[in-house]
């Protein structure tokens, strides 16, 4: 019986179910996980033979769990819990100076301040080796969930969450969306109304990213239309580039602005109403009590202060008046 039971919920056997309860889709839960969809029918099917019932049923082309598909997803979350609470805790106990960090970032995130105070942070700390990840919202909580990542750095507030119980942030930064601009008419003007901005062609982060959606809903808020978007790239740099290429309009965060000097006849201006969200690390619960973790994220707190990031930013725009 115990051979059986371990075979039913072998962790791959678990991932596997986990992943085709999330997409409900075969082809793409197959793509997901790297395997064949003929690989991912098999072994749902040699779950539901052990356990002696469907999980899924069919309507038409979509897929539904069943009651004991639900009451699998039910006890498979709660599996996943147990263990990474095993996990954290043994992690508690373990030395600051050891061991390993797994970081994932949001991919559209400038992460020039992060990679330097990482290298910073080695010269210190040789014995903890810091792993990074660049990665979509979606596979962000995924993997937190999965206990695949100890820190996500992302930006919030994100409406994607579904469930923020078994999670807590700390807050890197409050951020302003920063108006990038060539026209020298106004050059001079600190702030810029949201409707003359749509005066100019840009250059955006594409449909579904986080920073596209915060400025749909800061122009759907104010009663304005949308820029007009003549192309979109992922990542800041992109982003800059092709408007400093083509001279057309954008939107970037302070935080990358801070850290990247503007080229002549490119000028910075905040947004009037200001269009702002936060820069956070997240994790589970009591991840900040492991002592290695609790060390990193109290000397990048004091990275920051050191290098003055905030005090940059508001000279640089000061400046650009």
């Amino acid at each position: 019986m115990g051979s059986k039971q371990e075979k039913i919920f072998s962790s791959k056997t678990l991932t596997y179910f986990l992943q085709l309860s999330d997409t409900m889709n075969y082809t793409q839960a197959a793509q997901i996980l790297g395997i064949t969809q003929p690989a991912l029918t098999q072994q749902i099917k040699k779950l539901e033979r052990a356990i002696g019932t469907p999980l899924f049923y069919s309507v038409g082309k979509k897929l539904r769990l069943t009651d004991a598909g639900y009451t699998m997803l039910s006890a498979s979350h709660e599996i996943n819990r147990v263990l990474n609470n095993a996990t954290d805790e043994i992690q508690q106990s373990s030395s600051a100076g050891q061991g390993e960090i797994s970081i994932g970032i949001l991919a559209s995130i400038e992460t020039r301040v992060f990679e330097d105070f990482i290298a910073s942070y080695f010269k210190k700390e040789p014995g903890v080796k810091i792993i990074v990840h660049m990665l979509t919202r979606k596979e962000i909580w995924e993997n937190l969930e999965n206990n695949q990542i100890d820190l996500a750095i992302m930006y919030l507030p994100d409406d994607s969450i579904k469930n923020w119980k078994p999670y807590q942030s700390r807050k890197i930064i409050s951020e302003n969306l920063l108006f990038i601009h060539h026209d020298e008419k106004i050059a001079k003007q600190k702030r810029i109304k949201l409707q003359r901005t749509t005066n100019y062609d840009w250059v955006t982060y594409p449909a579904g990213f986080y920073l596209d959606g915060v400025i749909r809903e800061a122009y759907k808020n104010a009663l304005v239309d949308n820029p007009n978007s003549i192309a979109c790239f992922t990542t800041p740099d992109q982003i800059r580039r092709f408007a400093d290429s083509t001279g057309v309009a954008t939107a970037l965060p302070e935080s990358y602005v801070v850290t990247h000097k503007c080229r002549p006849g490119t000028f910075v201006s905040k947004f009037d109403p200001v269009i702002t969200f936060d820069l956070d690390f997240v994790f589970r619960k009591d991840k900040d009590s492991i002592p290695r973790i609790n060390n990193f994220l109290t000397e990048f707190n004091q990275y920051l202060e050191e290098k003055g990031y905030t005090d940059r930013l508001e000279e640089m725009i000061t400046n650009k008046s």
